[in-house]
């Protein structure tokens, strides 16, 4: 990164706006684009430099601080203490093979979540050319104007040159939590960095108010880049069910070892057998019982799901979402952008002369003017209408735009906002009607505004039009208890408040979000207002109806939803109407009534704990009452995703069992307290990314659940030869060969395995279930059983039947337990579902990729004389190879027919619950006795 030139530093803070532009060559139009080119290439890109990653050779030795690869490497020591070289040898490259395959992937997992803090890098709005326009914060450079508004993260160091009840959160840099206010006035040179209060400090977040900043520093030269420690190490993929496994790996090995020198101790006391010969079958049989690959599979897993959900617009910032996204039983989503497509179109506009309705939906200022049908409840438009004859509505469209912050560009043949959308949808119409609104705004200036926040539900602003004017424009309730007059034709009458509620309900049920306008003469105010100019003595003007259509993917994805067992529950500012009939049409559950943010406000906790499962949707919601939503559900034992986008949603965020940002519309305050961040800020995201956190953990317990039984039939092969005092039917050099061969193919084939139909017809998981459930341990026994069976019943046949060599018998069982690992491996794509079908048997390419791949590698196992050498292994003829895959197709069978016992017993036991509940529904219905 090229270094500044500018030495020593610049106290910014202590020149006045006009030296700071200055200084930096600019004004307040910002620079153009051939000044900002010439910048970046003198300053570089607006971002700290990069933390060193771990050097390669420390991420390959950390593969080996695994109790189990530990053991693995003892064994190694101790058999080549004993002379047994080749076995020390072997034993060393498979825990190597394993190790390396956990090395690459999780070098692929730090690329991929370093690309994922790409994704996440903040955006800036800046004045550049004389317009505004939204860019990339690494773009910034010296001299950018830009502009802040409440929820952002401040992009660099800004002298501020505008700042609007301004405060921001400087903890990152001070260690204040209090927010601090922000003014435009220079201050001492020598003032501590807490008291520079005209700058404004890269990384702090801004909490409240407006502002106009110039950027003075960039990258590595702003405050938090000279005074903090930036470095960060790469997040680690250590999840709660990693850690699990973990301690499944401490137990795993205590019981081996203990099986292992029990096992042993028999050999030598009760069959007399070597002491070195029992050790090494000790050896054997704890390498043929740990599943060495079982922890890098298990990472690989959850890694592709990290980045299937990162192409599918979900970036997952803290890995442990992957795991609780199978849980969730909850969606708490915003309306707004996320179940509806954010394009806010004025579509009815309700003066005291009538109502108005618009055509065109969209941002194009594409459309007409209508006077409503007498037939209210008409879907007609009516008589078309010019502006001109109606100079109501002319005054009511110049207001609108006149107390807004939106502009309305047209990019690439594309019309779009340049902020918020909703006053954005009040540009569009003015402009439908022919308004050129930048032309309006600068023949009426404003002279002060006062920004909306949630808490007080309004904007205002200060305008030259007919002398001074307060323009105020915000939520219908609110503003009807701050007016006292409405506008008519002839003056001002009395405000008839019943009229006006009833107006807004009928434009509310309708599906519209409505908005009220009023203004006041405003001659007395000086240059500057506060709340107590805007909340008296207003005149009403009308209404406004405002759509944003249901997106069509929500809806199907609400459908899917309920499928799941999940339940989708809106949280939205809009009136309570208008947010039941978005509900109604997205299909939700319960849309017969709403709550408000008051009716929350005022319920204890215990009653809203009992309705939170009966309403699924709250209307005039601020962000403090989703906390309170989200505590009230987690209190009834439910699992949480919570959507938001503000910076008042950080607590909400925190708190869900997974925060939800939104990428597009979400301030950098909520992306930093969420699990994950929608890229397309769409609900259909959120479902697609549980759909796929199910699919991973379903695939890994695929994974466990095909992997131990493979382990398991070894070691109980030979535990039973030395309690038995016969002959091994493995060696443990030929136990490593079958580990290494079933994980890096056979194991790895189901972390890509594409989900179950019935995935999302299932009821969530658990979260505090375990990863080996009873119904598992059993699969895992029942098959270590037939591997038993199937490698004792081909050594002893090969051995004693056909009179064959041991090497003869020990290669036809190694054989035998691959091949019947590659047929369970089939059995496993389902672990209850049935696999007797074309799709169930073929459907899978990475099974089949991996099948073919074990048997070539068998097939030069068996046969290449090196091979033969080193593994004590024989060539095995045709009967020989008929056997192994008749006993394959035999288990595979075997295991099916398991599968449909369980299965008629599952829909037993279905049956009977549901005659269960009937009845006692007929009971409850059945009159009761006379007395």
């Amino acid at each position: 990164m090229p270094e500044r030139q500018i030495a020593p530093r610049t106290a910014w803070h202590a020149l006045s706006e006009d030296e700071a532009l200055q200084r930096l060559e600019c004004d307040r139009n910002g620079i153009d684009d051939e000044q900002a080119a010439s910048r970046l290439a003198r300053y570089g890109p607006n971002r700290l430099r990069q933390a060193k990653g771990r050097p390669w050779w420390q991420r390959l030795l950390e593969q080996f601080n695994n109790i189990l690869m530990i053991i693995l490497l003892l064994a190694a020591v101790a058999s080549l203490g004993l002379g047994h070289t080749l076995d020390a040898l072997a034993i060393v490259g498979v825990v190597i093979i394993i190790a390396l395959i956990g090395f690459i992937q999780e070098g692929k997992a730090e690329q991929a979540l370093e690309g994922i803090r790409n994704l996440l890098s903040p955006q800036a709005a800046v004045l550049r050319n004389g317009r505004r326009q939204t860019i990339d914060a690494e773009a910034l450079v010296p001299g950018d104007i830009v502009m802040l508004e409440s929820g952002d993260r401040v992009p660099a160091d800004l002298r501020l040159l505008e700042a609007k009840r301004l405060r921001t959160e400087e903890a990152a840099l001070t260690g204040e939590s209090s927010p601090v206010d922000k003014q435009t006035d220079a201050i001492g040179e020598a003032a501590d960095l807490g008291d520079r209060s005209s700058m404004a400090y890269a990384s702090t977040i801004v909490v409240q108010g407006t502002a106009l900043g110039l950027v003075v520093e960039t990258g590595p030269h702003t405050e938090i880049g000279r005074i903090s420690e930036m470095l960060r190490g790469v997040e680690k993929l250590k999840t709660p069910l990693l850690q699990q496994l973990d301690r499944a790996g401490r137990v795993l090995a205590a019981f081996i070892l203990g099986a292992a020198l029990l096992t042993a101790a028999i050999g030598v006391i009760v069959h007399g057998q070597p002491v070195s010969a029992m050790f090494m079958a000790a050896v054997g049989l704890a390498v043929a019982a740990i599943p060495e690959g079982l922890p890098a599979i298990v990472t690989i897993s959850l890694a592709l799901g990290v980045q299937v959900m990162a192409r599918r617009n979900t970036i997952i910032r803290r890995l442990p979402a992957v795991e609780t996204l199978g849980s969730i039983s909850t969606i708490f989503s915003d309306k707004t952008g996320t179940l509806t497509r954010n394009e806010m179109t004025a579509q009815a506009i309700w003066l005291p002369e009538g109502e108005f309705r618009l055509t065109g939906v969209g941002f194009a200022p594409e459309g007409t003017f209508h006077l409503a049908p007498e037939d209210a409840e008409s879907n007609e438009d009516g008589e078309q209408v010019a502006l001109d004859n109606h100079p109501a509505l002319a005054h009511f469209l110049a207001v609108g735009v006149l107390c807004n912050d939106a502009e309305l560009a047209e990019e690439n043949g594309r019309w779009t906002i340049h902020g918020d959308p909703t006053e954005g949808a009040l540009v569009v119409a003015a402009a439908k009607g022919g308004v050129d609104c930048r032309e309006l705004r600068r023949a009426h200036p404003r002279r002060d505004a006062i920004p909306f926040e949630s808490e007080r539900k309004y904007m205002a602003t200060l305008n030259e039009l007919e002398g001074k004017r307060l323009l105020v424009k915000g939520a219908p309730d609110r503003l009807l208890e701050m007016c006292h007059k409405v506008r008519t034709a002839d003056g001002d009458g009395e405000l008839d408040h019943a009229a006006w509620e009833e107006r807004i309900h009928a434009l509310s049920s309708r599906g519209l979000r409505v908005l009220a306008l009023a203004e006041k003469v405003a001659d007395h105010i000086d240059d500057e207002l506060n709340d107590s100019h805007a909340e008296e003595s207003l005149v009403l003007l009308g209404l406004v109806g405002l759509l944003d259509p249901p997106r069509e993917a929500a809806i199907e994805a609400v459908k899917r939803c309920l499928q799941a067992g999940i339940r989708p529950v809106m949280v939205t500012g809009d009136h309570a109407v208008t947010a039941r009939a978005i509900a109604e049409q997205l299909g939700f559950s319960h849309t017969d009534r709403a709550l408000t943010g008051r009716d929350v406000e005022a319920m204890s906790d215990e009653e809203l704990e009992r309705c939170i499962v009966e309403v699924d949707v709250f209307a005039r919601a601020a962000p403090e009452h989703k906390l309170r939503l989200v505590k009230a559900m987690q209190a009834r034992g439910g699992i949480c995703a919570m959507t938001g986008d503000g910076v008042n949603d950080g607590p909400a965020l925190k708190r869900a069992d997974v925060g939800v940002a939104m990428g597009i519309q979400g301030t950098e305050a909520a992306k930093e307290a969420a699990e994950m961040v929608l890229a397309d800020d769409n609900f259909a995201t959120i479902v697609g990314a549980i759909e796929e956190g199910r699919k991973v953990y379903d695939n890994i317990r695929k994974t466990v659940t095909f992997l131990l039984p493979t382990n398991g039939g070894q070691g109980l092969a030979i535990m039973l030869a030395v309690l038995a005092g016969i002959l091994l039917p493995i060696t443990p050099l030929q136990a490593l060969w079958v580990n290494m061969v079933v994980a890096v193919t056979l194991g790895l084939a189901l972390a890509f395995e594409e989900g179950e139909t019935d995935l999302m017809l299932r009821q969530p998981r658990d979260p505090s279930a375990a990863l080996l459930d009873l119904f598992l341990l059993w699969r895992v026994v029942f098959v270590s059983v037939l591997l038993l069976a199937g490698v004792f019943g081909m050594f002893s046949w090969i051995l004693l039947a056909q009179g064959g060599s041991e090497e003869l018998a020990r290669a036809g069982a190694v054989n035998m337990l691959v091949m019947s690992s590659a047929a369970y491996l089939i059995n496993s794509r389902f672990l209850l579902n049935s696999a007797l079908s074309l799709q169930g048997i073929l459907g899978s390419r990475p099974v089949w990729l991996a099948i073919g791949l074990v048997v070539l590698l068998q097939l030069g196992w068996t046969y290449l004389p090196f091979m033969q050498v080193v593994f004590g292994s024989a060539g095995l003829g045709m009967q020989h190879w008929l056997a192994i895959v008749a006993g394959s197709i035999a288990l595979f069978l075997i295991v099916e027919f398991e599968k449909w016992v369980l299965r008629r017993r599952r829909n037993e036991a279905t049956r009977h619950r549901g005659t269960a509940s009937r009845s006692n529904d007929s009971q409850a219905r059945r009159p009761a006795p006379e007395r």
